[in-house]
Formats: C-alpha cells, structure tokens, sequence
C-alpha cells in the first residue's frame, strides 16, 4: 500500500513537471492525485528548484535546477584566481586614475559560475562588449561595460561636471569618439590583467574587437559553462559597472595553477631555499680523475696482474689526457711535472654529453 502510495505521488509529480515544462498555451489543470491530494504551486516550485528562499539568496542548490546547475564549476575551486583579480583591482584602480586625472575606486562586486547562453541573455542593454584573446591560451573573453560607466567614462574624459544627478541613459548608438574612448578604457584593463596574471602564468590579453550586440559576441556555445567577475567603477559620484567573463575552456590550460591555494605555490620555488643551495654546492667537494689513458682487457689477462707487473697504454708524452668527475668528461688537459710533483693544464672544456669541445 506504501509502494502504491510512493508511486501515485511520483506519477502526480512527474505530470506536474511536464504541465509546467509546457509552458504557453492554456493552463494545465491541476493534478490529482489517487489519494485524492493535488499538489500546490509551492511543491511545484520546490520540486524544480524555482522561487524557493534558497534560489532567491542565489543558492539555487535544491530540485531540478540543481541537478542542472551540478556541472558548473564554483569559482570556489580556483582560489588563485581570487588572488588574481584582487591584484589586478589594485592595479587598475592606479592605472585609470592616471587614464582620467580623477579619483578612481576598483572593487570586486562578486564572482560567480553560470553558463554562457544565460549571461548572454542576461546582458542590459543599451551596452558595448569588448571581445578579447588570450594569446598562449588561445581562446577568448568577453569584457562587458555598461552605460553608466560608459557615460561617465566619456564625462570625465571630455571634461563634464560633477553631477549628483544620476546618469542618463540614451537608446541611440554609441557614437565613434565614445567607443574610442571605452577601446582605450579596455586597453588598460586587458594590460592590468596581462600584468595580473603574469605570476600565474603569462598571458597576453589582446584586443579583438567592440560589439554592442550580445549576439555577435559569441565565442561558446551557449551551455558551456563560464566564470563571470563583476568589478564596480566608482569615480565621485559617477560610475558603473564592469563585467570580465572567462569560458572555463579558456582558463584550462592554467586551471591546475589556479587550483593552488597559496601565492608561494605559484611560483614553483623559493628564492631563500634556492640561493642557500647555489652557495652550499659551490662548497661541495669533488673528486677529479686524470685519466692518462683507458685499455680494453679480458678478464684472464686481469686475474694474471701481479705485483711488478707492467702495463703498456698507448698514451704518448705529448698526447693530451682527459679530466672527468664522477664518470663525465669535463676538460682536457696535458700532463707535465712541477716541483717533483705531476701536474696538469687544462687546455680546453668539454661539453657533458659527448666529449666535444665547446
């Protein structure tokens, strides 16, 4: 009786989802089910993981939302890339302040994971898009800027007043000397970031083109997943917001550096550790063979050697020898005598592979 309970609701629920994945038309009527029970909007929604508290917090983590949102990837996971755009906040607060001779504020407004058709579709217009590429990562990025630090970028620029007012808003096109000045306003950016990314590992961001429709910014399929950082531009009482999205294609080849949880990881090596070590090997003791000459013998001729015995090599007086340090040619040298002691001078370096003069 339990069992057929389960599965009635199950079936109820299921016609549930389907009634509302129907979307236009007219209204699906209410389904019942065998126990006589309807389900209400509030199930509804909890089941797909719409209007619940949690999705209205932005956790969308319940229903089956979440199982569609499962293969986005948190921006959690890449702590280095926080460590990056902090960098290139403090960067880019000193460099467009010089760009505008005004007080210039940078912060990081949030950082989060969604699929690229939705940000996309997300996008307020009127707005430009800058679309940029990595160069060693060969793939690419969308910077998104919108009216309000556009007007404001351009007010400054062009010697406007300060206003309490708010911006005003235009439909009409973006004109050639604005989207001049937002190109040079995206130069800065993508050098700050080139320069923000550089200990991670260097990138060039490099500038491909300006769009003001969203649609000819394509550069993913539309459910790939991306991470979107959304930076605030505060000058005065002007300012806006700045949208920098990263398809995850484009940050995989550097996703294990950014995995890495500490900036000394980033580097690979430590300065302290590697001049101590320089200094202690210049210490180190070796041991240096001469070598006068070198006689291939059997081993019945070895195990008749005797005390006095005399072995004859084909190594002339003149003939140059070979010094070497733990079986690896380092130079060759000639042997001479001085102060009843045997001598050597080096004569010229070896390389370490063959034998062969440098």
């Amino acid at each position: 009786m339990a069992d057929q309970k389960e599965m009635s609701e199950e079936d109820a629920m299921a016609a549930a989802m389907a009634a509302a994945a129907s979307g236009g038309g007219e209204a699906a009527s209410p389904m019942v089910a065998e126990d006589g029970r309807v389900l209400s909007q509030d199930e509804i929604d909890s089941l797909l993981g719409f209007d619940t508290p949690s999705a209205s917090d932005g956790n969308s983590n319940t229903g089956i939302k979440a199982i569609l949102e499962k293969a986005l990837m948190a921006y959690e996971r890449l702590p280095m890339l926080e460590i990056v755009f902090d960098r290139l906040v403090r960067m880019a607060s000193t460099n467009l302040r010089n760009f505008t001779s005004d007080n210039v504020d940078v912060n990081i407004d949030s950082m989060t994971s969604l699929r690229f058709g939705d940000y996309l579709n997300s996008i307020p217009l009127p707005a430009l898009l800058v679309v940029f590429k990595a160069q060693e990562w060969e793939n690419f990025g969308i910077i998104t800027i919108d009216s309000s630090l556009i007007y404001s970028v351009v007010d400054v620029l062009l010697g406007g007043r300060r206003s309490n007012r708010p911006v005003r808003i235009e439909g009409r096109p973006y004109t050639t000397i604005e989207q001049d000045l937002i190109k040079r306003l995206a130069d800065i950016i993508l050098s700050d970031m080139s320069a923000a990314f550089d200990p991670v590992s260097p990138v060039t961001f490099q500038f491909e083109r300006l769009e003001t429709n969203p649609r000819f910014a394509t550069i993913a399929r539309p459910a790939n997943a991306a991470i979107l950082i959304r930076l605030r531009v505060d000058m005065d009482e002007r300012g806006g917001n700045l949208e920098i999205l990263f398809p995850h294609a484009t940050l995989e080849p550097v996703r294990d550096l950014l995995l890495q949880m500490f900036m000394g990881e980033k580097f690979g090596r430590d300065s302290v550790w590697e001049t101590y070590m320089t200094n202690e090997v210049k210490h180190t003791a070796v041991t240096v063979e001469a070598v006068i000459g070198e006689k291939v013998m059997s081993l019945s001729d070895v195990l008749q050697f005797q005390v006095g015995s005399t072995l004859m090599l084909e190594t002339k007086r003149d003939d140059d020898i070979v010094l070497r340090a733990g079986g690896v040619k380092l130079m060759s040298a000639s042997l001479g005598k001085l102060d009843d002691k045997i001598s050597v001078k080096i004569k010229e370096l070896l390389t370490k592979k063959n034998g062969e003069s440098k």
